[in-house]
This record gives C-alpha cells, structure tokens and sequence, in this order.
C-alpha cells in the first residue's frame, strides 16, 4: 500500500517536471511576440491576397523550430531585410530543395511539375506556369504553399520561407 505522503511526493515531481517543460518550451520559442496569431492547417483556407496580406515580412519574427530540417540553412528559414533582394539560389533553392524535390524532381515529376532548377520551374507544368514573375498573387505555386496545399506529404512550409519564395516572385522570380 502506497502511503498519502509517497503519493504526494510523486505529485510534485511530475507537477515540476511539467513546469519545467513548460518554461523550457516558452524559453525556446523567445520572448518575441507577433502582430498575428499563428493558425493551424486546419483552420481553413485563405484567399491568396488575403493570406499574402496575413503575411507581412514586419510581423514574421521566427520560424518554429519543430518542422525545419537540421540540414537547411539558416539564412532559408528567415525573410530577407526589408528592401533586400531575395537571391534564388540562396534563399529560394534551398526551401524547394528540402520540401519539393521528393515529388517535383530527379525520379518522380508529379503533375508534370518539376522544381529541380530554375529553368524547371519557369517551365511550369502539365497544367501550364506556376509561377507569374512579378506577381505572386497570380502564381500558382504561391498559392498552393500559402493555403499549405503544398507540400502534401512532410512539413509545410514555415510563415518565413512562404514569405521568402512570395518575395522572390513579386521581385521578378530573377535566377539569381
């Protein structure tokens, strides 16, 4: 037979480890706060310009840390400064580069969609260009990642590399 005082011990234990746990979650994830509040996939749809607007490179401070790849760079998870030129090697490849190319690239195209290169993505698809240079609310690849329609399969894409490829685009989608 366990004893009251065994059992209330147990109780703080498990009540410090979770406050624990807790400091260290609210720890990780900074003391910055956003303008937004971050939604789930779940919350439905938005449509492209007004997504886009939701978007605004002021209000997007981090990335959350629990869907980027140990392998992507630093510099592929966080926007540009504001008025700098988003490169498309630097910036935009790397993003396509570790959520994409699995099902638009190398042995499988899907849709007939293959994001491998520049030339490839300018290309479009079977369904015609996914990408309007200059004009990301009329691209379709900007709007598949904003309504997180892409990728189907692994994480979706973080607010900051959205805004990234958004950028890219409404800059010219310049092979840079």
């Amino acid at each position: 037979m366990v004893s009251r005082s065994s059992q209330k011990n147990e109780v703080n234990v498990c009540e410090d480890r979770n406050i624990y746990f807790v400091i260290g979650l609210l720890t990780a994830c900074g003391t910055q706060g956003t303008a937004t509040p971050a939604s789930s996939p779940t919350e439905g749809v938005l449509p492209v310009t007004q997504a886009l607007t939701d978007l605004p490179l002021s209000t997007v401070t981090s990335a959350p840390t629990d869907s980027l790849s140990a392998t992507e760079p630093a510099a592929a998870t966080q926007p540009a400064p504001q008025g700098a030129s988003v490169s498309f090697t630097n910036d935009v490849l790397p993003i396509i580069e570790s959520r994409c190319i699995n099902c638009h690239g190398g042995d499988r195209v899907e849709k007939g969609l293959n994001l491998k290169t520049y030339a490839d993505i300018m290309a479009g698809s079977e369904n015609g260009p996914v990408v309007t240079a200059g004009n990301a609310v009329s691209s379709k690849l900007i709007e598949l990642i904003v309504n997180q329609k892409m990728p189907k399969r692994g994480p979706k894409l973080t607010p900051p590399q959205v805004q990234l490829i958004t950028e890219w685009v409404n800059q010219g989608a310049l092979n840079n």
